[in-house]
């Protein structure tokens, strides 16, 4: 059996730990462990993984063809700030399609659906309780999922899914205040109550009025982590500079815990 040449073996094994590479990274940015503004090192990445800097390189130009990282030529590179024209975008897109499929499920809830919603939201308690947020936005996400399959089109949620990131990082952040992860959980209730009452119209303005309430927490959000903001949708005033890629003082690039080698 014919063997690939030393070099071209490692490169196609390079080509292998990229899109491991890329969805850990891109999970770390999206979920605020690694923060805006912070810089990310190519060869610190690569000797946490145990990889060379070939995958790496290829995974930081697919974060940053995607909005997730700054490169600044001879400087480095940074998480890139949350852009909230990205924000809006992913709003529209998220409310849109969600809207439509609760009014769906409303349609077709039966006493299975019924079921699993109810203890989608009684996990949901569990976590809120527990003051666990990692666990509370996943069995968010989970009941989101749930709704998208109760309306017939369980596809749709990975379109939504791949919408919404930049979303999910102020989603990440408002976690962090427990009184709008119970706002959030009332949402929810309101909505699961009026698509397991059968009530389509209900059940999307209820969701629509969740979806909205995360731009309530941008204002103060913003205010209090301004250098995590920016807004490529509101030309620069008079006089002043568009914002930097990277911050004045980059934050000291963070690693994952001891991963396991892709």
């Amino acid at each position: 059996m014919s063997r690939l040449p030393r070099a071209a073996g490692r490169a196609v094994q390079d080509s292998a730990l990229v899109p491991t590479l890329y969805r850990d990274l891109r999970e770390r940015i999206v979920s605020v462990a690694l923060v805006p503004g912070e810089a990310v090192s190519e060869t610190r990445i690569a000797e946490a993984y145990g990889v060379s800097r070939t995958p790496v390189r290829e995974a930081f130009k697919r974060l940053a063809e995607d909005g997730f990282l700054d490169v600044v030529p001879q400087v480095g590179s940074f998480v890139a700030r949350i852009d909230l024209r990205l924000v809006r975008d992913n709003h529209f897109v998220r409310e849109t399609l969600e809207c439509r499929l609760v009014a769906l499920a409303s349609a077709r809830i039966d006493a299975i659906g019924r079921a699993r919603l109810a203890d989608n939201l009684a996990q949901q308690r569990r976590a809120l309780a527990g003051h666990d947020a990692a666990a509370f936005f996943a069995v968010d996400e989970a009941m989101h999922r749930l709704l998208a399959g109760i309306a017939g089109h369980p596809g749709s949620w990975q379109v939504v899914q791949s919408a919404k990131s930049q979303l999910d990082r102020v989603r990440h952040l408002s976690l962090a205040r427990w009184a709008r992860s119970r706002l959030r959980m009332i949402e929810h209730r309101a909505i699961v109550d009026r698509v397991a009452a059968g009530d389509a119209a209900g059940a999307a303005e209820a969701m629509r009025a969740h979806l909205a309430s995360v731009f309530d927490a941008i204002d103060n959000i913003a205010s209090e982590h301004a250098h995590f903001f920016t807004d490529s949708g509101e030309p620069p005033s008079s006089g002043s500079a568009a914002p930097a890629a990277a911050p004045d003082v980059p934050r000291r690039s963070r690693l994952p815990p001891s991963p396991t080698p892709p």
